[in-house]
């Protein structure tokens, strides 16, 4: 079953560590029955808290779809990246431009992700003060706000994803 690791990248301005604000978040993903190949309407919302059992009662997922079109049922949990983290905050690359890095990996079995979209609360850090901005929120893709300790303007713009399977 394929394993699909969320890449993102964005332009950080000032702050480093960015990822959820809380374990209870619920992510925003774009989903492809491999059956059928047809694309779910609308965003689909998956939370790594939460556990459905499947219809075979076997096992549990984070997510559990039946495809409108084929009838199929899908599922996803999350997985370990590769250094065993169920999660790693992206950072700040002092020492070239941003690229991409992984923050998740599922385990997709009879489904793909094809879209994220960054929805809810995240939270970052100042990368010279250590101020912890614990409520940042994307308006039109993108925040701002300013650190008292370093006196300068911090933001993230620019906010580009993509998904890769996993060898």
């Amino acid at each position: 079953m394929p394993k699909l690791a969320l890449y993102i990248k964005a332009d950080l301005q000032g702050v480093t560590d960015l990822q959820p604000a809380s374990d209870d978040f619920e992510w925003f993903f774009k989903v492809v029955c491999n059956s059928c190949h047809e694309e779910h309407p609308k965003l689909v919302s998956v939370n790594r808290l939460d556990s459905r059992e499947l219809s075979t009662g076997h096992d549990t997922a984070n997510f559990v779809w039946r495809c409108s079109s084929c009838k199929r049922e899908s599922s996803a949990k999350f997985d370990q990246l590769p250094d065993k983290k169920t999660l790693r905050p992206y950072q700040l690359a002092q020492d070239r431009g941003q690229d991409f890095a992984p923050i998740i990996v599922l385990d997709c079995r009879g489904l793909e992700f094809v879209g994220f979209e960054p929805r809810g609360t995240w939270k970052c850090v100042g990368a010279e003060s250590g101020t912890v901005f614990s409520e940042v929120e994307f308006e039109d893709g993108e925040w701002t706000d300013y650190d008292e300790k370093t006196k300068e303007d911090v933001g993230i713009s620019a906010i580009e994803t993509k998904w890769e399977r996993l060898k």
